[in-house]
């Protein structure tokens, strides 16, 4: 072959492999399915199966794909099953190798995925976005080692609680309970609870807090009546007993409670592990969920403000005690590590590992600081804008999910959501620079 003709020939495999990186990024999601390493998560999530008999479990890239899906671009389980069935890109990124016309799973199986998975397994899926943007030339490995740690509330799905509402709701429940289950009550209190709890707010807007709380005490009242009534009809009865014991056990703390009172409060009835947390805002000096830590790289990198660790803390710790629990989670979810650690105020007094004590950096701190490290602190509010991006457009602004393990698992998802949406605007930023190079200047579309 002449120099000139094996010339040709390797222009021409040249072009065809960058062709194949087109065809490869005509979207940024096929891009995205094509570079996760999906056999990494095969092998964390599926130790949780057995070889047992029964129904075999959904292919791990399905359960996994829909996941990173949901909470990518902020979708309902619902929204997310039909927006599946009409993309085909979706469906490219779960792995399916022809258009499918229906769903080949069910609604219910993303909750009890979620559920069987847990916040431990859920982590590798953070750990993976990290790694697939470390491929991509994203960020870099280095600066993975110094992070921005902060605290915010993840709020529940609830209403706003008052005395009134919570008394009036728990005998709601156990009145509707109680028909349920063909227990007679002597009186179900329904129209003059109702009235009594609409008198207290008319008396609570208007200022009138002794009629206000007159009309509690007869909600208060309604409330004891109907648990002692309940009590009588089902006593000696060992299955209408066990149907009770819950909402019975709820009921009497939520009478029973004091508006000052120390310790924990319920705040929610279908969500009793609720806790009021005080954050100082102006606009909401009080937030009902759970405290949640989060991480972010210190250096925008080129492809964005990366969450390098997210962790829900029941309990409502004090924002520096959570350190010793935060640092080593996280030098295990990156795997290197962290040299530098930056946080606010909130977390003076902090408990950090002892090899860490004297890499943790506070705003406003004199003594130990350097230069360099004087204008990282000026970073260290880089961290609020991610909080509000993941509350906003990541579910962590309004949690549906049940319970604790509800908490966490969103929390963590919601941090992969955020994630895998900065790779996906990488990889189109990666697509636009190869077009340019291959395309001529007049065939760009610069919007």
């Amino acid at each position: 072959m002449q120099p000139r003709e094996r010339r040709e020939t390797g222009e021409q495999d040249l072009f065809r492999s960058r062709l194949d990186q087109i065809i490869d990024l005509k979207h940024p999601l096929a891009a995205l399915g094509r570079t996760v390493d999906w056999e990494f998560l095969e092998r964390e999530f599926g130790a949780v199966y057995t070889d047992d008999p029964g129904r075999p479990p959904l292919p791990t890239r399905l359960t996994a794909g829909l996941a990173i899906l949901k909470h990518t671009y902020d979708l309902s389980d619902e929204v997310l099953c039909e927006r599946w069935v009409e993309n085909p890109y979706y469906q490219f990124f779960c792995g399916e190798e022809f258009f499918q016309h229906r769903l080949v799973f069910d609604r219910s199986s993303l909750t009890r995925w979620r559920n069987r998975m847990g916040e431990e397994r859920l982590q590798a899926l953070i750990q993976e976005s990290l790694s697939v943007a470390t491929r991509t030339k994203a960020i870099k490995p280095s600066e993975l080692s110094r992070v921005i740690v902060d605290t915010t509330v993840q709020p529940k799905n609830v209403t706003f609680p008052t005395d009134a509402k919570l008394l009036n709701r728990a005998r709601e429940k156990l009145v509707r309970l109680a028909h349920l289950t063909g227990v007679g009550l002597r009186q179900s209190y329904a129209r003059v609870g109702k009235f009594a709890l609409i008198q207290h707010q008319r008396y609570a807007h208007a200022k009138q807090f002794k009629r206000a709380n007159r009309m509690l005490k007869k909600l208060r009242t309604y409330l004891g009546r109907v648990i002692r009534d309940i009590g009588r009809k089902i006593e000696n009865n060992d299955a209408l007993e066990a149907k009770f014991a819950s909402l019975l056990a709820l009921a009497r703390r939520v009478r029973e409670q004091q508006q000052r009172q120390r310790g924990p409060k319920v705040y929610s009835l279908h969500a009793p592990e609720v806790e009021c947390i005080g954050k100082g805002k102006a606009h909401r000096p009080y937030e009902f969920g759970v405290k949640v830590s989060v991480a972010t790289t210190l250096k925008h990198c080129k492809g964005g403000q990366f969450v390098t660790h997210v962790k829900a803390l029941p309990g409502n710790p004090y924002d520096g005690h959570t350190l010793a629990i935060v640092i080593p989670d996280m030098e295990a979810l990156v795997g290197s590590t962290i040299a530098r650690i930056l946080v606010d105020k909130g977390y003076r007094g902090h408990n950090a590992p002892p090899d860490h004590k004297f890499r943790v950096f506070i705003s406003g701190q004199k003594r130990g600081v350097t230069p360099q490290i004087k204008r990282e602190l000026r970073r260290r509010s880089a961290v609020e804008p991610v909080i509000g991006h993941l509350k906003a457009e990541h579910r962590m602004g309004r949690n549906y999910l049940w319970l604790r393990r509800g908490d966490a698992n969103n929390a963590v998802l919601a941090a992969v959501g955020y994630n895998f949406r900065r790779l996906i605007r990488w990889l189109r930023l990666l697509l636009r620079q190869l077009l340019a190079a291959l395309c001529p200047a007049s065939l760009i579309n610069p919007t």
